[in-house]
């Protein structure tokens, strides 16, 4: 991957983060050092031995043991979750993220001008998905990378951001090995809670292999198709059945997101469902 003209696209984007967070000075000296200083209290946890706090309450402590195994790794994340900033700048953002108080964050932003900041490691938990459930994970926060693209969810999203989006998720999936299908936006995995991305060209990230996009030629499903059971195989959460249908529309129909599957809506989920088997 280092050597691939993709991946050093990504770097060039993300080059000035990448100064911001190693050099002492800068407007965002404070909160880089409290990051730093943060990722050297997880570190002493994970370089403790025996791990503090995590052994058996149900085993006494004269017979608790601990032999450090040669086998294991950092935590990798498995989906990415993209998102629409809903404020007016990049900037803004940013300084939303370094807010104690605000309790959100995300992996990356990207700007409409196409630059990229990283502000979390890809392998440390952001605050950036919330409640939610995907299939049967329930908090993705723990497995998945979070994309803020600045925008405000009505506005058309600009060629330079999506290309530098682009770029960043194929060195994502490829570093990560995150699976054709875990490309997923906020309101697919909070439906009733969350909009974001609105008005997403979902189609041409699928083009170059970023989540699903339904057949060019649809066909009618048969009587028997359970639109209920579709939904919930793709990924959906349908113990809120109009907000899940709402949510799938929002995602691949986007001219209309009501709460109520159309005869076209059907076809179009049946031949999703059928990439999903």
């Amino acid at each position: 991957m280092k050597n691939s003209p993709v991946s050093k696209n990504v770097f060039a984007l993300i080059s000035f983060a990448v100064l911001l967070s190693s050099c002492g000075g800068g407007k965002y000296a404070a909160t880089n050092k409290i990051y730093k200083s943060q990722a050297r209290a997880y570190a002493k946890i994970i370089e403790a031995t025996p791990p503090l706090n995590q052994g058996s309450e149900t085993i006494p402590a004269n017979q608790q043991a601990w032999v450090g195994s040669v086998n294991f790794g950092l935590r990798k994340p498995n989906f990415v979750i993209l998102h629409h900033t809903a404020q007016k700048s990049t900037e803004q953002t940013i300084n939303t993220f370094i807010l104690a108080r605000t309790q959100v964050s995300a992996h990356y932003i990207i700007g409409r001008d196409g630059k990229v900041i990283q502000m979390v490691n890809d392998y440390l938990r952001s605050h950036h998905a919330g409640a939610g459930k995907w299939g049967n994970d329930t908090d993705l926060n723990s497995s998945s990378i979070g994309i803020e693209l600045d925008n405000t969810g009505s506005e058309p999203y600009p060629d330079a951001q999506i290309n530098s989006l682009l770029e960043v998720l194929a060195a994502l999936k490829k570093k990560h090995n995150i699976p054709v299908a875990n490309f997923i936006g906020h309101s697919d995995m909070a439906p009733g809670r969350k909009q974001d991305p609105n008005m997403f060209p979902w189609k041409t990230l699928a083009e170059k292999g970023f989540g699903y996009w339904y057949d060019a030629i649809l066909i009618t499903p048969p009587d028997t198709f359970d639109t209920k059971a579709a939904l919930r195989i793709i990924g959906y959460d349908v113990s809120n059945l109009p907000a899940a249908i709402t949510a799938f529309k929002r995602h691949f129909i986007q001219t209309d997101i009501s709460p109520a599957l159309t005869p076209y809506d059907k076809q179009v989920l049946f031949s999703l469902y059928r990439k999903y088997l």
